[in-house]
């Protein structure tokens, strides 16, 4: 069964990925969202950047634009 990734347009209103879709978000409300799935710092970390590296999340806000990497 594929896993359906949640995301936050609106802090209070989540919504399902179907397919392919890009999800356009802020990095809080991603990481608030991944959040909410588990407390394990490095599993958030990695989904974060699997989602922006992959495509699925575009970061808008401040950070619209940015490379976001580990150092």
């Amino acid at each position: 069964m594929a896993a359906t990734v949640v995301a936050r347009a609106h802090p209070t209103r989540p919504r399902r990925l179907v397919g392919g879709e890009r999800v356009d978000t802020t990095l809080l409300a991603l990481i608030q969202t991944i959040s909410e799935v588990t407390d394990d710092d490095r599993e958030i970390v990695a989904t974060v950047l699997h989602l922006l590296r992959s495509g699925r999340v575009r970061l808008i806000g401040t950070l619209r634009g940015e490379c976001v990497e580990p150092s």
